[in-house]
């Protein structure tokens, strides 16, 4: 899971991750046999023993321009999927859920995008926290979510990546959140996680996610990969 890149190698830290170390990161993946898949791309696997054995799924949240400017030649150059989430209400403005004025790419800008190397996906409409709304309001930022994807025919894979990595954890209101995800047709939710996850997956809505630190040195990125985040 990966969120802001940067040209500035002194601003390699927590969500932000300098262009040096990204390509640090992709020239691993490349150089040591994995294979980068799209969430659509699961659905063509049957069974596990279709699944390639050194996989991985890059995603990065918020569709800054600066993933476009920087991650989306670096994913091509090393020929690797990556999978955007989008918070629609914020396209072609700012993040202002964090108030740091980081620009948002615009509907043209997420177009331009090849689909071969990037799909996009759902993360909300409003980027707020699911467990702080109701059914009802959940209900109605997924209608504003569809209607922005049908009116700027965007091609929008259904999975969605969790805003803050927060969903419901009390036990009925986490079955209503999850019915209303089957209900919207969401094949695959994402959470934060520590561990690295198995396929088919344990529950399609807790799809863990390892967080990706800016200062992550290759040898922690490489634990991580092998043994998620429980060797810290």
């Amino acid at each position: 899971m990966y969120h802001s890149v940067t040209a500035n190698a002194n601003e390699s830290k927590g969500l932000t991750i300098s262009i040096k170390n990204l390509e640090t990161q992709f020239k691993f993946l490349k150089e040591n046999g994995y294979t980068s898949l799209h969430f659509d791309d699961l659905q063509s696997l049957k069974k596990p023993t279709d699944f390639p054995e050194k996989t991985v799924i890059i995603t990065f949240d918020d569709v800054y321009v600066n993933q476009l400017e920087y991650a989306y030649p670096l994913l091509q150059k090393y020929e690797l999927k990556a999978c955007f989430y989008i918070p629609f209400q914020y396209i072609g403005a700012v993040n202002a859920w964090d108030k740091d004025n980081e620009p948002i790419m615009t509907v043209e800008q997420l177009k331009a995008m090849d689909s071969k190397t990037i799909e996009l996906g759902l993360h909300s409409f409003e980027h707020r926290r699911y467990s702080d709304l109701s059914i009802e309001t959940i209900q109605e930022d997924f209608d504003k979510c569809k209607a922005f994807i049908i009116e700027n025919t965007l091609n929008v894979n259904n999975t969605l990546a969790y805003p803050y990595g927060n969903f419901p954890k009390k036990t009925q209101e986490q079955l209503a959140f999850f019915n209303i995800l089957n209900e919207n047709k969401i094949a695959y939710g994402l959470r934060i996680g520590n561990r690295v996850n198995t396929f088919p997956f344990k529950d399609n809505y807790q799809v863990q996610r390892l967080d990706i630190k800016g200062e992550d040195s290759l040898k922690a990125f490489e634990k991580k990969l092998k043994k998620g985040k429980r060797w810290f």
